[in-house]
């Protein structure tokens, strides 16, 4: 079965059940561990078109210079209302947050902030799953 995401924010491109194929995005990770950012980084390389990482400070340029439809930070570097302003001035992007220690406390207050997901580092495959159904929410609400 063929599934077809089109959307003017995520690019998001054919995807065919059952196959690995290319996201067309462009991911900004901010994570407060290099190891961790490392693997995240080769990781979702594989499955995006690109993947800048940043520092914390360096996170809203990344976003603006890569043209990033993604922004996957860490909750050991961004605090709660940090990720909210994060969310509301970069409202065209998914913001996915990661944390080692990630528990439905700590997931509701993410979603409350405004995040698409709150993920452990370690779920790739969490954190593209987020990605896809915020864009599919996104083509459903420009429809």
């Amino acid at each position: 079965m063929l599934l077809r995401f089109v959307t003017a924010a995520f690019g998001i491109h054919d995807l065919r059940e059952g196959s690995s194929v290319m996201l067309s995005l462009n991911v900004v990770l901010a994570q407060h561990d290099p190891t961790s950012a490392n693997t995240l980084a080769n990781n979702l390389r594989g499955q995006c078109r690109g993947v800048t990482l940043a520092e914390k400070t360096q996170v809203r340029q990344a976003i603006l210079k890569a043209r990033a439809q993604v922004a996957v930070v860490d909750l050991e570097m961004f605090t709660l209302p940090e990720v909210k302003e994060l969310c509301e001035e970069f409202r065209h992007i998914a913001v996915v947050c990661t944390h080692r220690l990630a528990d439905e406390k700590l997931w509701t207050n993410v979603m409350n902030a405004g995040a698409a997901d709150c993920c452990l580092p370690t779920d790739v495959d969490g954190i593209l799953f987020a990605v896809r159904r915020n864009a599919a929410q996104a083509r459903s609400t420009a429809a």
